[in-house]
């Protein structure tokens, strides 16, 4: 009795899962026979700052429509804290150490990434493809001679009076309009609009100014919670409220084509918030990023969370599985096709995130190497080089003019700096700023702060191992120059930075 019962509870499996499958298929051929896809792409903005995940200071209602017709991934990780190698891994679907040069911002990018780039691929089987503002960047494809922009064509010329004088006047909506009108009818298309905002600098005051109440203002607590912090905090609240007026004018027009509800829209971000002890670490503030997916034709239960580790390299298998168009088998991300079916069958108990150079601040130019996994309560960190400044060198001003070269200038960090003589703010910014161990344990679930590493606790001995053994083994099985020959190709590449005289390429000072 009971083999029959087990024969038929697989049965009886074997037939839900291929009735989803056929489902998706017959989903996808009532409006067109792939989806179209649209990626929304902020810069510097953490996973907590939209109305969907509890900001109470700002509305964000775009997002929150893709999140709550959608799927919102409450444990979304980006592959890299720093623009351009994030903005890689997204493309190529590969974790950033298996990239050479482009695993590090203001770098070229080697060639041969051009037969991994999914959006190329997509175009090679039919898709038109474009991308507004900030693509991969900031790099130079033009050092190995790429024939074609991994993105398509740039669609820039649409302008619009922005909110303030630090918000560039692309009208992101009004150009996704002349790419639409510009496409073939019928064909499927493939847009990325990468925003500039929330990238620092902003307009100081203005976030008070458009009608942020700063009493709504959460401080995280690896910031002091001071009246500049929380100004500094709605100015650029106040420029993620104007990257989603554009994504919800864009769902508006998808909706009157009738594209809607076969298009996936993607709303993410690059990295975390641009401020001390965030953007440009691997804490909790500067690799966990907001990401939800909407597909009315593709998604089942829409409406749904998922706690599901997901990485931004999981994007482009995604896409490629569902536009029908073979997966490289150099990806390393997983299509997410099972979570939009409700099955979940693929292993995410860990995800994996890294960095090497972000800016030129440190004597010799040399990167800060990490890497790290994430589960669903801990965060491991193994710093490969510790007596290097993590944020960059106290006494050696960076490519772009100041100390602590990785941490963006800003209000914040200026009263930071100043104010070093009050205990709090002294550890904050030691936090932000001081050298680091070889080796960090946080539980972001009661520390998402990253305040309290707890590697040396008794308590939490088998999960450091356990971790460490996993990270270990992932970057044996990816390839990480690093772990596989123990040495770094990185700390000699060039950084192609543009200067008030032009694109310059800042060798390597032992070059």
């Amino acid at each position: 009795m009971s083999n029959l019962l087990i024969s038929f509870n697989s049965f009886f499996s074997f037939f839900i899962l291929c009735f989803l499958f056929l489902n998706l298929g017959s989903a996808q051929s009532i409006l067109k026979e792939r989806p179209n896809v649209l990626l929304f792409i902020t810069d510097d903005q953490s996973w907590i700052h939209t109305s969907f995940a509890g900001e109470v200071a700002i509305s964000t209602p775009g997002f929150d429509k893709v999140a709550g017709e959608g799927i919102y991934f409450e444990n979304a990780i980006c592959a890299a804290p720093s623009c351009s190698p994030s903005r890689g891994a997204i493309i190529t679907g590969q974790e950033i150490w298996r990239l050479s040069e482009a695993a590090q911002l203001f770098s070229a990018v080697p060639k041969e990434l051009s037969k991994l780039s999914f959006p190329l691929l997509l175009q090679d089987n039919g898709y038109y493809i474009g991308y507004t503002q900030k693509g991969w960047a900031p790099n130079d494809f033009d050092v190995y001679g790429w024939e074609k922009y991994p993105l398509g064509e740039s669609f820039n010329k649409e302008q619009i009076e922005p909110l303030t004088d630090r918000i560039v006047k692309n009208n992101y909506f009004g150009n996704f309009k002349t790419f639409l009108d510009a496409k073939i009818e019928g064909d499927p298309f493939f847009f990325w609009c990468g925003t500039s905002e929330p990238h620092r600098a902003f307009k100081k005051g203005s976030g008070l100014s458009n009608g942020i109440d700063l009493k709504k203002i959460k401080v995280p607590g690896f910031l002091p919670d001071e009246i500049i912090v929380k100004k500094d905090i709605s100015d650029y609240l106040l420029e993620i409220k104007w990257t989603d007026l554009h994504l919800e004018r864009m769902i508006d027009l998808l909706e009157r084509e009738g594209e809607l509800e076969n298009t996936i829209i993607i709303v993410t971000s690059d990295n975390g918030m641009a401020f001390p002890g965030a953007k440009a670490t691997l804490y909790e503030f500067g690799i966990h990023i907001p990401l939800a997916i909407r597909w009315g034709m593709g998604i089942k239960s829409a409406g749904r969370s998922s706690d599901a580790l997901v990485s931004l390299t999981d994007l482009a298998p995604t896409i490629l599985e569902a536009a029908e168009v073979e997966i490289p088998p150099e990806v390393t991300g997983k299509s997410l096709i099972d979570i939009f079916l409700g099955l979940e069958t693929k292993e995410r108990s860990y995800v994996f995130s890294g960095k090497e150079r972000h800016t030129v601040c440190r004597e010799g130019d040399l990167p800060y190497p990490q890497r790290a996994v994430r589960d669903s309560r801990f965060l491991y960190i193994k710093n490969f080089k510790p007596d290097r400044w993590p944020a960059g060198s106290p006494k050696i001003k960076s490519s772009h003019g100041w100390e602590y070269g990785d941490i963006d200038f800003s209000p914040t960090f200026s009263y930071m700096q100043n104010n070093t003589k009050k205990a709090k703010v002294k550890n904050l910014f030691d936090f932000a700023t001081g050298k680091r161990p070889h080796e960090e344990l946080f539980d972001v679930i009661n520390d998402p702060y990253c305040q309290n590493n707890l590697i040396n606790e008794k308590l939490f001995k088998v999960d450091k191992v356990r971790l460490s053994q996993v990270l270990n083994a992932y970057l044996i099985k990816t390839k990480d120059p690093r772990v596989i020959y123990k040495q770094s190709f990185w700390d000699d590449y060039p950084y192609y930075f543009q200067n008030p005289k032009g694109i310059v390429p800042y060798q390597n000072s032992r070059k």
